[in-house]
């Protein structure tokens, strides 16, 4: 019998910049769920303002498995820049980063969503003088998130599962959960996303179905790949999400190629994953 995972497909990874145009390449790919970029300058800068955009949605024919929030001024040039310039790692950036959390936690409410995924950033070791701060502003973005009735999700691959655990740990919050990306494990070279996920399981609440290979070289990226050609090990990836019993949404995410060349890469991961579905 099939699982009951959903497949959907990230909205950024289209390359869309207003709701008709997302509307119409779902009706094209046969799928009828997407995980939303709010709007920022790496995954989506709609045209559409703020309430034309969330009356859009709401009229669309598809519908949203869960929120995406980045923050401008993340630098995903290498993994140098990305550590020093994403999520709240900087000190004097997240009072303005927090607000974008309340603000993207809003727009998800009113978008009836309950789930936003984030990148946190470079998470502190254990022992690290500067890892008190860091929780502390974690602890606030998820209250912000919570007192809009959503759940933020943190983002693997930035870390090793085991300090995400930690972390979450640490937080004891019930809306402090995972968004799932098997992909960013490898590259950032964070470890066995098959091990990760039995790590986890029981916070991931959304997951990215996205494939990649190992870096090279240490300081560089892996290398981001079409789904079923990586190292993920796509048929591995959904029995242990089987095992952990999460059987929700998998958004297809492809973040390299022109529009054409995502849009053919998509359409094969969603034939990957159907295919693999039906062994279940």
């Amino acid at each position: 019998m099939t699982k009951r995972w959903q497949i959907a497909v990230c909205s950024w990874s289209l390359q869309v910049k207003s709701v008709p145009e997302l509307e119409r390449l779902l009706k094209e790919l046969q799928i009828s769920v997407t995980h939303l970029a709010l709007g920022d300058p790496h995954h989506a800068s709609w045209v559409e303002d703020d309430p034309t955009f969330i009356r859009a949605v709401q009229q669309a024919s598809f519908t949203c498995s869960a929120a995406m929030l980045a923050f401008p001024g993340e630098d995903y040039t290498t993994p140098d820049t990305i550590k020093r310039t994403g999520g709240f790692a900087d000190p004097a950036l997240r009072p303005a980063r927090l607000e974008l959390v309340k603000w993207g936690a809003q727009k998800a409410k009113a978008l009836g969503l309950t789930i936003m995924s984030v990148h946190a950033g470079f998470l502190p070791e254990k022992g690290d003088p500067t890892r008190k701060g860091f929780l502390d502003c974690l602890g606030q973005a998820v209250e912000i998130a919570a007192a809009e009735g959503v759940v933020l999700a943190f983002e693997t691959g930035q870390e090793e599962a085991a300090l995400l655990r930690a972390t979450l740990d640490d937080l004891k919050h019930p809306n402090a959960k995972v968004n799932f990306d098997p992909a960013n494990m490898l590259l950032y070279n964070k470890g066995n996303p098959i091990e990760a996920v039995r790590i986890l399981g029981k916070d991931i609440v959304h997951v990215h179905a996205k494939d990649a290979k190992v870096p090279l070289k240490p300081g560089t990226w892996g290398e981001e790949v079409p789904l079923g050609q990586g190292q993920v090990g796509m048929e591995a990836f959904l029995r242990v999400l089987d095992e952990v019993g999460y059987h929700g949404t998998l958004a297809i995410e492809r973040e390299v190629g022109t529009q054409k060349e995502r849009i053919r890469d998509v359409k094969r991961g969603i034939e990957v994953l159907t295919n693999l579905m039906a062994k279940f």
